[in-house]
């Protein structure tokens, strides 16, 4: 079952769900509108010749920032992680599944690859996966509407919710982008794949 507005606003006032700041009007009839953030990681492909999955790759993206007098483009073909301006969080009942705008993805943006979920228990300014599948550079502007979150009660409360110790949540909390830390899977197990999120 999806929250409706009022349901959302519900929530928020229980504080099961969390958006700081709130911008006007960012409650739609079943989602929440999120906004672009300042900050960007981008891959620097001049020294590197694959990505492994078993290796750090932090030093292999770019740290990009952009404000109001400076936008960032996206090219065909190009990859980037993003920021979400607002931090946005759910209680260990509730989960956020972030979804593109419908205009967006009309000019080939789409905003996440995979990782379009927010876990029960974290509260963090969730990462955007950007890619532009158009034929044209697009254009990003610092707090533009990128995504909308809608959300969705859970049976009974996580027994583990996002971010407890035992789990090894890589990405609890954060404020920043991070190259992606899957390595991290393998390195816990001298080698041998032990999966997390």
């Amino acid at each position: 079952m999806i929250l409706s507005d009022r349901d959302i606003k519900k929530a928020i006032a229980e504080g099961r769900i969390t958006i700081d700041p709130m911008f006007p009007d960012a409650i739609q009839p079943a989602s929440v509108d999120l906004h672009l953030g300042a900050e960007f990681l981008v891959f620097t492909t001049q020294k590197f010749v694959c990505i492994d999955p078993k290796e750090p790759i932090d030093d292999m993206m770019e740290h990009v920032r952009i404000d109001e007098t400076r936008q960032f483009v996206l090219h065909p073909g190009e990859f980037a992680l993003g920021m979400m301006y607002e931090k946005t969080g759910v209680a260990d009942d509730m989960v956020g599944r972030l979804e593109g705008k419908s205009s967006l993805g009309r000019i080939g943006l789409l905003i996440h690859a995979t990782a379009g979920y927010l876990d029960p228990g974290n509260d963090l300014n969730m990462t955007l996966e950007l890619h532009n599948v158009s034929p044209l550079p697009i254009k990003l502007y610092y707090k533009m509407p990128i995504a909308q979150m809608s959300y969705m009660p859970l049976s009974s409360p996580a027994e583990r919710a996002y971010g407890k110790a035992e789990l090894g949540s890589k990405y609890y909390g954060a404020t920043q982008p991070q190259a992606s830390q899957y390595w991290k899977n393998f390195a816990r197990n001298n080698g041998w794949m032990h999966f997390e999120k």
